[in-house]
């Protein structure tokens, strides 16, 4: 299948297909015209790999952990012991950051809190004679 086809598919754009083959990620035939040719196995690949950019994953990740799946449900099935490590270490981090985004959330709500309240604008043109 082409491009077009496979984007309609998955629902991925025909730019992010582009992209996903630029990181490594799909590794489409190519034919004498140029054409991307993809398989079926495509579909999944691509399923797969929306996945795992959805649960917070760089493309550098997943390129090093997609042939570690398996299975064709949402929630692919890990293969490879390693991976579970990358993906471990990849979830504390986006802890981590979640923690100081909580944390700069407070600041800011006391910050809010702490402010005076604003007076009013007085209306415009109130009090001045036409």
């Amino acid at each position: 299948m082409r491009i077009g086809e496979l984007s309609r598919r998955t629902g991925a754009s025909i730019r992010s297909l582009r992209y996903y083959e630029e990181q490594g990620l799909l590794r489409p035939v190519r034919r004498p015209s140029g054409y991307r040719e993809y398989s079926e196995g495509d579909v999944t690949v691509v399923a797969r790999i929306r996945t795992l950019i959805a649960a917070g994953l760089n493309t550098a990740l997943i390129a090093q952990v997609l042939h570690c799946f398996e299975g064709d449900s949402d929630t692919p099935v890990p293969t490879c012991a390693e991976m579970v490590e990358e993906l471990s270490a990849a979830r504390a981090a986006m802890a981590s950051h979640i923690s100081a985004l909580e944390a700069s959330c407070s600041l800011l709500d006391a910050i809010i809190e702490a402010a005076p309240e604003k007076s009013p604008a007085p209306d415009e043109g109130a009090g001045v004679p036409a």
